[in-house]
């Protein structure tokens, strides 16, 4: 397995945007040159970056701009879609089940689940709102694959548990506690 350095990985995204641009400007090919300018980065960092893609420009032509767009967004993990589970359907699991910008970005929302009975069965958007209970069954129907944690402190850790073991590979955590996870599960930590 090539391992792309991290420091690469976080540029990808800006060179992804920059080539979107292009593309709707109908533009065929870039150059390393040009990328960079876009990207604020120098050139040969560009060309560095992009030999991880195994993608090599052409001397005098540059870089095919669809064939990098779509290299990138393999790379990226941005070729399938990424279903979302939210626990805690509080205002902030709320708002994030509704917000129209995960699925757009490949992040569908296919579960908002909560303890609190009141909630249970009510629609959020076009989420019901299953009970916690249902988790295990909810991650295997929807093959989900990030876990997001809405929930009051106290219950932070003992739901990421769950998530881990229902099988979540990745937990961005918005409540207001630190938790831990098993070393092959990735946890990011929002404010």
């Amino acid at each position: 397995i090539r391992r792309i350095p991290e420091a690469t990985v976080a540029r990808l995204p800006v060179y992804l945007r920059s080539l979107a641009e292009l593309l709707e400007a109908k533009i065929g090919t870039v150059s390393s040159e040009r990328l960079a300018e876009m990207a604020g980065v120098n050139a040969a960092k560009v060309r560095k970056d992009l030999s991880y893609l195994g993608s090599y420009g052409t001397r005098g032509v540059g870089y095919d701009v669809e064939y990098l767009l779509f290299q990138m967004s393999r790379e990226l993990g941005l070729t399938h879609d990424w279903p979302v589970a939210i626990v805690g359907a509080g205002n902030l699991g709320s708002a994030l089940a509704n917000y129209g910008g995960f699925t757009s970005r490949g992040f569908p929302v296919v579960a908002l689940v909560d303890t609190d009975e009141s909630k249970v069965g009510q629609m959020v958007g076009d989420t019901p709102v299953r009970h916690l209970d249902d988790l295990e069954a909810l991650v295997k129907e929807h093959h989900v694959a990030i876990g997001v944690l809405a929930t009051p402190s106290a219950a932070a850790q003992p739901v990421a548990d769950r998530m881990v073991s229902a099988g979540i590979g990745s937990v961005l955590n918005f409540a207001p506690a630190v938790v831990t996870v098993p070393e092959a599960v990735s946890i990011r930590k929002v404010d």
